[in-house]
């Protein structure tokens, strides 16, 4: 009498599928595994009207934007209170993180830098692009990465990466002084910029324990201690005070 075994055979589709059913099982939890981080930064104190740039100093520069008039970007603060421009990023972090494939962009646009504060990572490239029909220069003015200084004809593209972590890279171009703008480099993907409403969210991040930093050029530094849990979001409201 030969023996069999007591449990019913499986198909091995079967098996492909009960495979596919507990990896889908499985994936909400593994989005879950990291926390999030938003809040906003408000100034306190009388909100600074805005201050026009004059380029008439470039009939190229002034005769591009017409009637519209520019406006500078170093205080930005909105009728909610909220601070445009801010650099807010984790300290902290541990752990090393790929590092994008993708460049970020800065542009020379309308005779003006574009974004006016942005991020990028250690060994990431950064693009900075002239698009406007006038020349330009880039003076990088970097501490703990090599800094240059150089010319850019209209259509040009410059490459750079950065291998020090460094808050903040300053550039500036020589031919047009309106001109300014800032980048933070970071070893994390944990940073963002505040919107025209001070608002900001640093997705993905692993639990534990930070210091949240806030940077803006003109109103300094400054942080808040904040803890980050699996699948939650965590709200921190920062606030400089103006005339400091």
């Amino acid at each position: 009498m030969s023996l069999r075994p007591w449990f019913p055979l499986v198909s091995w589709s079967s098996w492909a599928w009960l495979a596919l059913l507990a990896s889908s099982l499985l994936r909400p939890l593994q989005a879950e595994e990291g926390g999030e981080v938003t809040g906003q930064v408000l100034f306190e104190g009388e909100i600074p009207r805005p201050k026009r740039i004059r380029m008439n100093a470039d009939k190229e520069c002034d005769k591009m934007h017409g009637e519209t008039k520019v406006y500078f970007d170093n205080l930005v603060v909105s009728e909610g209170r909220g601070i445009r421009w801010v650099f807010v990023y984790l300290h902290g972090v541990k752990g090393e993180y790929p590092t994008p494939a993708d460049p970020v962009q800065m542009l020379q646009k309308g005779c003006g830098f574009s974004p006016h504060v942005s991020g990028v990572r250690v060994g990431q490239k950064l693009e900075i692009l002239n698009e406007d029909p006038v020349p330009h220069n880039i003076n990088c003015t970097a501490k703990f990465n090599k800094p240059f200084n150089e010319t850019q004809s209209s259509g040009n593209r410059k490459e750079q990466v950065f291998t020090n972590a460094e808050v903040m890279v300053g550039f500036r171009c020589d031919l047009h002084p309106w001109m300014g703008a800032y980048c933070g480099v970071t070893k994390h993907p944990f940073f963002a910029v505040t919107d025209e409403k001070g608002q900001f969210t640093i997705r993905n991040v692993p639990p534990g324990s930070y210091t949240l930093k806030a940077w803006h050029e003109e109103l300094g530094s400054q942080g808040a201690p904040v803890t980050v849990t699996a699948g939650a979001s965590q709200a921190v409201t920062l606030t400089f005070k103006g005339g400091q």
